[in-house]
């Protein structure tokens, strides 16, 4: 199973679109460092680490590396460096949506993803509709939700497509032959 290594603001659009389950229900690991959970959801998210997500320790080196990006990188906050730190250090995708975070991300080779994709997985894997990530989006949208929305509603009627395409190869296999 694929882990993700999240930031704190992909899970909170994620609570705030009421999406929380459907993510969890995925065929992913999801996981974010233990000084990110601690300074950022604990408090308000904590009810997160019973949903199935893993908070890791870095090491006395990975949090030197910590220190080695910061100075490299102005612009994501040092917490955030974290996960930054974690995903390569897994070699695995880093979810967020920081625009500071994501070019550093890139600059060292880590991919990225973000809340539309996840959301956009959620549609592909049939664990909610469209309608119902359009309502998520509504609601991280009211919230004040930073998202870029004309991207989102693009790539939601892809991934609707997508669904509609696979249904139909799916109702062709079970019809009953003429």
């Amino acid at each position: 199973m694929l882990l993700l290594i999240s930031d704190a603001n992909i899970l909170i659009d994620i609570e705030v679109g009421g999406l929380t389950a459907p993510m969890f229900s995925l065929d992913y690991r999801f996981a974010l460092p233990d000084v990110l959970f601690h300074e950022e959801l604990a408090e308000q998210h904590g009810h997160l680490l019973n949903m199935g997500l893993e908070v890791l320790e870095l090491d006395d080196r990975m949090v030197m590396r910590v220190a080695q990006f910061a100075r490299k990188y102005k612009r994501p906050g040092r917490i955030d460096l974290f996960a930054l730190v974690l995903a390569a250090e897994e070699r695995c995708p880093l979810l967020t949506g920081d625009r500071d975070l994501r070019a550093a991300a890139e600059s060292e080779r880590i991919e990225v993803r973000g809340t539309l994709w996840l959301v956009s997985e959620m549609v592909r894997a049939g664990k909610i509709s469209a309608l119902v990530a359009r309502a998520g989006y509504r609601q991280m949208h009211a919230r004040g939700r930073r998202l870029p929305w004309s991207i989102a509603e693009r790539m939601l009627s892809e991934a609707e497509a997508e669904q509609c395409i696979s249904n139909a190869a799916v109702w062709r296999i079970k019809a009953p032959a003429e």
